[in-house]
């Protein structure tokens, strides 16, 4: 695999309808909102999609879920130390940070993508690591064109979590969604840091498919199926490794202009790419 040999910028736009797209455990779980009233999904929220998605594009993925682990680790040590090579490193006196970073980024994809930090405690065998790895791609927050409408309604459970006892009274909770609304975010690639952990052209495809297929088996009792829907990617690639462009210029170029005066969906904006001279874009639909 060739080591990425130009910049990229990427932009994503995704709808939510009737679903919590992130909640806020600070905030009873609520639809994750800014001062001005916009919505968000932060960008940890937006990586486990992906790592999600590389995942079950069967690649290699060192942070899992535990209710989506295709391994018998339990935790990130024991993922580390099922590499036979990382064991030896983490056993002897001595770790080399650079050695143990070029087996992590050989073996996992999402740690040469995003990066990783290794902090493990020393044992009696061999000593302590703590390696930081920077990774290629940077994916902003994701916020809704304009504010967003938050629906709460109160569930109750109506049935024992044990036997031998008498129903107890319906116990209270909350559930909130968003009713409808239009996020987008951004991200880019920076070969400088790709030619450290060793992302490839052919990495940087995986990632723009999972990107263009976020939500496909994400579903839960938060995002209902079908509630979440990737509509557009926009792809630049740049033809050396600095870029044509600034990446803020490049993200500034996608424009969104309302066609109605309440607009909710979709259909209710107008997305338009100026065009940048030298730079193409790539437009797909998403799945």
């Amino acid at each position: 695999m060739s080591v990425l040999d130009h910049k990229i910028d990427f932009a994503v736009v995704l709808s939510v309808k009737k679903a919590n797209p992130n909640g806020d455990p600070l905030n009873g779980n609520r639809p994750r909102q800014n001062y001005d009233g916009h919505g968000e999904i932060s960008d940890v929220a937006i990586k486990r999609k992906i790592r999600n998605r590389l995942q079950d594009m069967g690649e290699p993925i060192f942070v899992q879920s535990n209710d989506r682990r295709t391994d018998e680790f339990g935790s990130l040590r024991e993922r580390a130390e099922g590499n036979a090579e990382l064991q030896k490193l983490l056993k002897s006196k001595n770790v080399s940070s650079e050695a143990f970073a070029q087996i992590a980024c050989q073996q996992w994809l999402d740690v040469r993508s995003f990066g990783q930090v290794f902090a493990f405690k020393s044992d009696k065998a061999g000593s302590g690591v703590s390696v930081g790895i920077r990774g290629p791609v940077s994916i902003h927050p994701a916020v809704s064109v304009d504010p967003i409408d938050i629906t709460s309604t109160q569930i109750t459970k109506s049935v024992n979590s044990e036997s031998g006892k008498e129903r107890g009274s319906d116990t209270m909770g909350m559930k909130h969604r968003v009713e409808s609304g239009v996020y987008v975010f951004y991200g880019s690639i920076n070969t400088q840091l790709a030619e450290k952990t060793g992302f490839s052209n052919e990495d940087a495809e995986k990632i723009k498919q999972a990107l263009v297929t976020l939500f496909e088996n994400d579903a839960s009792s938060a995002r209902p199926e079908g509630s979440m829907e990737v509509h557009t990617v926009y792809w630049w690639e740049h033809t050396n490794k600095m870029g044509q462009y600034s990446s803020a210029k490049v993200h500034r170029s996608l424009t969104i202009e309302p066609l109605v005066e309440e607009p909710k969906r979709f259909e209710d904006y107008k997305f338009t790419v100026q065009p940048l001279e030298g730079l193409k874009v790539e437009t797909i639909d998403g799945r």
